[in-house]
């Protein structure tokens, strides 16, 4: 949030409005109403263990901002336009994100107002949270806005770009901050969000030139933190513990020279109380609303109220108000998105939906918010990501992006700093535009315009478009949350070097579908608006009853490769013979119905039988080659033609283009059968395995002549041997046999048939010759005797 000063009435140039106009615009804005709410969930707090720490930024109703990347640079001189406030790096910067002002309202100048990114070491920095002090600090160590004529040192307008490019560390990002404000001094009072993988810092501009920093990840793991700019929320550490906290070295010294040092029960300085203030009505009355929103209302006693005023109503004032409390539950990452808009709804009495008097969370002054959801165990490229919502929270929907590998935007949907066309906010005067929002055709095409005006439309006519507005977008909201679950599986998976393409796809993918969405219901709550509010509005593309959208998004379907559940099997076929279509199974697995009809295939098929030929060949002539060599060495030129080898197999064609594929069997032989399944969306495929078909030479019906004829059933137990002798003559080229046809031996051999009654002529021409043997014998014995 930035403080109105001098020089920051120079952003109402654009407008073409004289500077007194500018200045008497500013001077009625009631106290309090700019404002940004920080808020920090620990890991020990949220559902998914991760840590959600951000920021909503208040400043106008229909400001734009520009969302971008800030390229590395060599020795860089930083400097400020609200400011003398100059410090030169020696070194090459990080690349990093931005959500920056746009030039016009400052002189000409690109730098200003950074507000929130990541860089390329994984540290992530939200700024600033604008606080105050107490009298008596000021008088000892004033802030350099304080000399109007010479305002000097480090604020909202540099810090983010000098801590995102050029820390490593969160740790390192802190102690950097708090050196060059040893040096140059405050520009006037913050607290910055400086946060890594391993370390979430909440670091305090406490005065001049005194700072505290405390680690809450080591010191809050299970709390939350609602901040909407108080100086004064409590927090008892231990200064001298490093780990936990880093200070300025006359942090407790300038606040006993002040009068103002105040010490807890312990020992500790109270930080908070010795430097800061009471805060006013909006400031307090967030602050309950933000207690209230997570379950830990403020207790009856502990606060006063006011629902009588001209101005600001609500709470006036709070009995030591905490940084950090614990939530009555676990939060989701919807619910956590959702804080930065909350209106005071879970109260009967801070409701703002009720009470227009009432200065809520979600306000018609924000230009921005952003949430960096910080994952432990993963890498620093992929462990956080940054949710970015532009224009007001209430009405708005955050995308997710990896803003540490980020090197790409769609330049449509988030213009370049230096071409933002500013046609489209309407005239300075008017608080919130309604005419603007309904005027299509100064639009420039970006997210930015269509979520202010959604934001216009829907506050200004509350009563009819606020409540399906804001379903239309919850449900829009979910489904991106659902779909980065599907998306993070695949960063996770992917290769380092392949992650950059990776994070720039996701997000240009993510940002058109939002764009679209967001477009379609702005041009359905222009029509209404138009034609009189008649009647119920209802978008087209919620389905009320379930609370989703009619038509999914395909944020995740663009970044997931498909996978493949059912292979196609392996089979035998004889030649001709009707083969079962091969099929493959698979899927879009990004948790969208619906997302496999952006699934493509093409089926290719390989010959590989001559591939097999060659194989047995080789396999053959290398058994001959290895018996000719144990016989002599002249051999082995015959081993080398052997292995040479056979005719190549043929190149793969194309056999189908759909899930299934149609077996070809017209053809003996061997083939492998594949299909490459592909995402369409992405261009990401998979390939089944290879299935084997196997076609083999028809099979002969046996002949009828060939069975045992009725009249020759007895020999049956016989007829087994004749089928093998055919199947010998068979093998060696002769026609099997039958009663009908006898066969003739060869010269030398006897008749071979099909009938046991002749198979005895031989059986019995043996026994004859052993009994002519047996006689034979007996008559030469008895001749000796």
């Amino acid at each position: 949030m930035r403080k109105t000063h001098p020089r920051a009435l120079g952003r109402f140039r654009r407008f073409g409005r004289a500077m007194t106009v500018a200045a008497a615009i500013v001077m009625a804005m009631p106290t309090g109403a700019l404002a940004c709410t920080q808020i920090y969930m620990g890991k020990g707090v949220t559902d998914t263990g991760d840590t959600y720490v951000g920021r909503s930024e208040d400043y106008a109703n229909r400001h734009p901002k520009a969302f971008g990347i800030q390229e590395s640079r060599t020795n860089p001189t930083f400097s400020s336009d609200e400011s003398n406030f100059e410090w030169t790096f020696d070194g090459t910067t990080y690349r990093h994100t931005y959500v920056r002002d746009l030039p016009s309202g400052w002189d000409g100048r690109d730098d200003a107002y950074s507000e929130a990114g990541t860089n390329a070491k994984g540290v992530s920095v939200s700024a600033t949270l604008t606080t105050g002090y107490n009298d008596k600090v000021k008088a000892v160590d004033p802030c350099g806005s304080e000399d109007s004529n010479d305002p000097s040192g480090i604020g909202e307008y540099t810090i983010p770009d000098v801590v995102l490019g050029c820390a490593d560390t969160a740790r390192n990002g802190v102690k950097l901050l708090g050196k060059i404000i040893d040096e140059k001094g405050s520009y006037d009072c913050n607290q910055i969000i400086i946060a890594d993988s391993a370390e979430t810092w909440v670091f305090m501009q406490l005065s001049g030139r005194q700072w505290c920093a405390v680690n809450l990840t080591a010191i809050a793991p299970d709390k939350v933190s609602v901040n909407p700019n108080m100086s004064n929320l409590k927090f008892d550490v231990n200064l001298g513990d490093s780990l936990v906290c880093l200070h300025s070295a006359d942090l407790e010294k300038v606040a006993k020279e002040a009068g103002t040092a105040t010490y807890f029960d312990d020992g500790q300085l109270d930080v908070a109380t010795s430097y800061g203030q009471d805060e006013g009505v909006a400031q307090n009355t967030r602050y309950a609303q933000g207690r209230a929103y997570f379950g830990n209302p403020l207790a009856d006693g502990t606060y006063t109220k006011d629902f009588t005023a001209s101005g600001w109503q609500g709470v006036t004032s709070i009995s030591d108000p905490e940084l950090l409390f614990a939530p009555s539950g676990k939060v989701g990452l919807f619910q956590a998105l959702r804080s930065y808009a909350a209106r005071g709804e879970q109260t009967s009495d801070l409701n703002a939906n009720t009470n227009s008097k009432l200065y809520a969370i979600g306000n018609n002054r924000t230009v921005e918010t952003h949430m960096f959801q910080i994952r432990s165990g993963l890498t620093s490229d992929i462990a956080t990501v940054q949710w970015e919502a532009l224009s007001r929270a209430e009405f708005s929907v955050a995308v997710p992006v990896y803003s540490a590998l980020l090197t790409e935007v769609d330049k449509t949907i988030y213009p370049d700093i230096h071409s933002f066309s500013e046609d489209h906010t309407g005239d300075a005067y008017e608080r919130d535009n309604v005419n603007a929002a309904l005027d299509a055709s100064t639009d420039n095409g970006s997210l930015d315009y269509v979520l202010m005006d959604i934001n216009t439309l829907a506050y200004n006519y509350r009563d009819k478009l606020a409540v399906p507005t804001r379903a239309y977008l919850d449900a829009l909201q979910k489904e991106l949350i659902s779909q980065q679950n599907a998306a993070d599986a695949e960063m996770q998976k992917t290769p380092s070097d392949k992650r950059t393409d990776l994070a720039n796809k996701l997000f240009e993918q993510a940002s058109k579908e939002t764009y679209t969405k967001a477009k379609a219901l702005l041009d359905e709550m222009r029509t209404y608006v138009k034609g009189g509010l008649n009647g119920d509005f209802v978008p087209s593309d919620l389905d009320a009853a379930k609370g989703d959208l009619k038509a999914p998004i395909r944020y995740a379907t663009a970044a997931v490769a498909p996978q493949i559940t059912e292979q196609p099997q392996s089979a035998t076929y004889e030649k001709g013979d009707k083969a079962a279509d091969l099929k493959v199974t698979a899927t879009i697995p990004d948790g969208v119905a619906g997302s496999d009809q952006y699934l493509t295939y093409k089926w290719t098929v390989k010959d590989v039988s001559a591939d097999t030929a060659t194989s047995q060949s080789n396999a053959r002539a290398a058994k001959k080659s290895t018996v000719a060599l144990l016989k002599a060495a002249p051999a082995a030129k015959a081993t080398a033609a052997a292995a040479k080898p056979m005719a190549r197999a043929a190149a793969p064609g194309i056999a189908s283009q759909s899930s299934t594929c149609s077996v070809d069997t017209s053809k003996v032989g061997t083939f492998e059968y594949q299909c490459t399944v592909t995402n369409s969306q992405n261009g990401e495929s998979v390939t089944s395995e290879a299935a084997t078909i196997t076609v083999k030479e028809k099979q002969p019906e046996p002949k009828p002549d060939d069975k045992p004829s009725a009249d020759n059933k007895g020999n049956n137990a016989n007829a087994g041997n004749g089928n093998a002798n055919a199947g010998n003559n068979n093998a060696n080229g002769g026609t099997a046999p039958s009663k009908k046809s006898p066969a003739k031996a060869a010269s030398g051999r006897l008749v071979s048939t099909g009938d046991t009654n002749n198979a005895m002529v031989p059986v019995a021409i043996a026994i004859a010759g052993v009994a002519i043997v047996a006689i034979a014998l007996v008559v030469r014995k008895r001749n000796r005797e």
